[in-house]
């Protein structure tokens, strides 16, 4: 059985087995993930799915290489060596209509290396008929199981996804954790000092700390009560990069972070101060910000930095440039080495935490609205000045907002922005993520 709330399934296998049409099948979707979020690029090759109740995140390999077309043996054992590393379960495809190739032969050998449950797959395997003819020859590869399938015409698709979800253990529940919980996940590039400013934060502060057993593979979650509140922090360890695949392997800890993603409320992420904003930093924001996650950036190491004024103004001033678009997160400059900065956290995770979930009359925010409105007229849209009626909350966490309007198509994005703005400065929500849904109010149709 595999422990966790969501864990990595890796697919592998050589191009042209199948690997992308049974992705999309799992999935359900036939087109690319976009990441609305602009400067922040992303791997499109992944995807949470839940199946009978078990839930897990897929990740297509051939998503991650540089090279998909590659056909050398070399190509599919990196595949084959990154998913041992990284994944908690593993589906190797193969193709029943070529046969067995010398590169099955060889990721076969390779994936009795690791204890890690695997699927060995056979598919375009479109019958009985077929699979009587086709199987037989892949068990020279001395596997027990084998699983036939058609990922194109969803043979054997259902007994598949029966295993897959047999060994996964259902969503935990939160029984046993206090109420009013604040959920705050960390992640790091390695070397970033993740583990030790945890390790600060539990040794300085007076709290009362103990361990929950992680939901991914290298996790441990730790429930602290501090002063009256209660907070749940989680520890993405899974964040690295090493050995020859390196590469693979750092964008597969990067994918692993949705897991912890899943679960929190804050995503708390530590930039290196000597190196500052790096790529994998802005996919682990873009990813946080399209699960609509509170976010704090924590600039670590600015003990080094001490005595630099200069260094210091430009370190800021660039994870503004880079980050234009989380002007809301608060940025707090800190030191897990000597303690810098710390005290500061819980009381912005505290302020962040409120906003993210707080709840507001509609009276105060139509009357917000019309003030808004008064101050800046709304566009004109083919011929006719936008009108908005109404607004209301229809959720938290983040703050959600539903504006009716007489042609949400009309609502041009420098207005939206206007209303996003007016709307964070009314209600005090300047730390946290918000959204504005503008609908028709004839047909209640909208974007």
């Amino acid at each position: 059985m595999v422990q966790g709330n969501c864990p990595m399934v890796a697919l592998i296998g050589r191009p042209n087995v199948g690997k992308s049409t049974l992705f999309n099948r799992i999935t359900k979707s036939r087109k690319a993930l976009v990441d609305p979020t602009p400067g922040v690029t992303r791997d499109r090759h992944y995807d949470r799915v839940t199946w009978d109740n078990k839930s897990f995140v897929l990740v297509d390999t051939g998503g991650i290489d540089d090279n998909p077309e590659d056909l050398l043996v070399g190509h599919i054992r990196e595949q084959a060596l990154a998913a041992i590393e990284e994944a908690d379960i593993i589906l190797f495809l193969m193709d029943g209509r070529e046969g067995v190739t010398p590169a099955d032969y060889e990721v076969v050998e390779i994936l009795r290396r690791t204890r890690k449950p695997i699927f060995h797959v056979v598919n375009k395997i479109d019958s009985p008929k077929q699979e009587v003819e086709l199987l037989a020859q892949f068990y020279e590869l001395g596997i027990e199981k084998l699983w036939s399938l058609s990922a194109e015409h969803s043979f054997g698709f259902r007994d598949l996804m029966d295993g897959l979800s047999a060994i996964i253990e259902g969503e935990s529940d939160d029984e046993g954790l206090p109420e009013d919980l604040m959920r705050v996940a960390f992640f790091g590039r390695p070397n970033v000092g993740k583990s030790s400013m945890i390790n600060r934060i539990l040794g300085e502060e007076r709290m009362v700390v103990s361990e929950i057993s992680g939901t991914t593979r290298d996790s441990v979650d730790t429930l602290l009560t501090h002063g009256k509140y209660n907070y749940l922090l989680i520890d993405t360890a899974g964040i690295r990069r090493k050995g020859k695949t390196k590469e693979k392997l750092e964008k597969f800890s990067i994918l692993k972070s949705l897991a912890a993603l899943n679960k929190c409320d804050i995503a708390v992420i530590l930039i290196d101060g000597e190196e500052g904003i790096t790529e994998q930093d802005t996919k682990v924001i873009g990813y946080a910000l399209e699960h609509g996650r509170a976010l704090i950036i924590l600039v670590n190491k600015w003990d080094l930095l001490e005595g630099d004024k200069k260094r210091q103004q430009q370190l800021l001033s660039e994870v503004g440039r880079q980050l234009p678009f989380l002007g809301f997160a608060p940025v707090l400059t800190v030191s897990a080495k000597t303690g810098y900065g710390i005290k500061r956290l819980f009381p912005v995770i505290g302020s962040v935490y409120r906003q993210y979930r707080a709840v507001f009359p509609t009276s105060a925010l139509n009357r917000l609205l019309r003030e808004a409105i008064e101050n800046h007229s709304p566009p004109i849209y083919k011929n006719k000045r936008l009108k908005f009626y109404y607004t209301s909350q229809i959720g938290t966490s983040p703050p959600r907002f539903v504006i009716m309007t007489n042609s949400y198509k009309g609502v041009h994005f420098s207005y939206q922005r206007y209303l996003t703005n007016k709307f964070r400065e009314g209600l005090g929500l300047e730390k946290v993520p918000i959204q504005l849904i503008f609908k028709d109010k004839s047909s209640q149709r909208g974007t």
